[in-house]
């Protein structure tokens, strides 16, 4: 009878277990309102310069394609939202130091560019409002960023294969590759000075603003050797000449005769130097000189510009401050940093100061 009660709860338990509906699985729990987000994926894969150009037909050197037929961000693609992550912990002593110069610097403007006029008065329906407005204003007349449209390559043309009827200020209605790509994306990540000046400076050389001195690759690298420097994928190269430092210490006079030169020194304006930030991945550039490639009109025979901005779409950054920076850098023995920018968002602007902060 024990024996008989026995199997007819086992079987009565083996027929629930079949009819049961078996147990919902937990549910994905969703993240707080405060989680962080997941990154974004890491940057993409690039080419190797010599495997440059991807896309049928485009010349020899050029990145056209490689960040989508339509872009406009040429290497601040290279900005991922990890990057800027990992762009954060360079943050470790609070330390803030905004980059852009006076807007009345250079003084006189450089390249025959007109002076600012600077206006500030009284509101006349409320006198104890001051307002104040800018006039000859030109936005690459100091600190600057040149946008992708900025210059075309002479011979190829403009980023991407853009015809120059879509091109700002190039003709036609066309408002593409202007300054307002960079100012709607913004610019954020791990910034890294090159200070070159010192580098010289404890050889024994000391750059002039009259000069047109040259500063090759070899010379970027051994300096970043001596710093303990590595570059990462997608840095912000900032590289220090020591042209700014010559031009504020020097007189009225010389200043004068500098805006009238058209030669300056800067990093050697070929191709090797194109090769070398691109497969450096390098998301932009900027030094404390006006043209960030040296200027010689009698001895050089091209020009980086082409090769940065029209065949990269890299920015350019021209007569940033880097001197109090620099101070540090050498006091520290640290050279990388947070680096971010807000440009003016001028719709079809060809380029605009920088408003940049290097924070330690």
């Amino acid at each position: 009878m024990a024996k008989a009660r026995k199997k007819t709860v086992a079987a009565s338990a083996k027929a629930r277990s079949k009819t049961s509906p078996a147990k919902p699985k937990p549910k994905a729990r969703k993240p707080s309102r405060g989680a962080s987000p997941k990154p974004a994926a890491r940057a993409p894969k690039l080419p190797r310069y010599d495997e440059l150009p991807v896309r049928a037909g485009a010349p020899k050197g050029a990145a056209w394609g490689v960040f989508g037929d339509a872009d406009e961000l040429g290497t601040i693609n290279l900005l991922t939202p990890q990057t800027v992550l990992n762009a954060a912990a360079e943050i470790r002593a609070g330390k803030v130091f905004p980059l852009n110069l006076p807007l009345n610097l250079p003084d006189p403007p450089l390249y025959g560019r007109g002076a600012l006029r600077h206006h500030v008065f009284p509101l006349p329906n409320a006198e104890f409002f001051t307002d104040d407005y800018l006039d000859n204003f030109y936005p690459q007349c100091s600190s600057q960023w040149d946008a992708v449209g900025h210059i075309k390559h002479p011979v190829h043309g403009h980023y991407n294969g853009l015809p120059e009827s879509e091109v700002t200020g190039r003709g036609g209605s066309g408002k593409h590759l202007g300054i307002e790509n960079l100012a709607r994306r913004g610019i954020a990540g791990r910034g890294v000075l090159v200070d070159a000046a010192r580098y010289f400076q404890r050889r024994g050389k000391t750059i002039e603003c009259t000069g047109s001195d040259v500063i090759s690759v070899k010379d970027l690298e051994a300096a970043l050797a001596e710093q303990k420097t590595r570059l990462k994928p997608g840095d912000i190269l900032l590289v220090r000449v020591g042209w700014l430092k010559s031009y504020l210490a020097s007189s009225q006079e010389v200043r004068t005769k500098v805006a009238q030169l058209p030669n300056a020194p800067g990093v050697e304006a070929t191709r090797e130097m194109a090769r070398w930030l691109w497969n450096n991945r390098v998301a932009a550039v900027a030094s404390d000189t006006p043209a960030f490639e040296a200027i010689n009109t009698q001895a050089m025979s091209e020009l980086l510009h082409p090769h940065l901005l029209a065949f990269f779409g890299m920015p350019i950054g021209e007569m940033w401050d880097l001197e109090a920076l620099a101070e540090d850098c050498a006091a520290d023995r640290h050279y990388s940093f947070f680096l971010t920018s807000a440009p003016l968002n001028i719709p079809g602007g060809v380029g605009s100061p920088p408003n940049a902060l290097a924070i330690k």
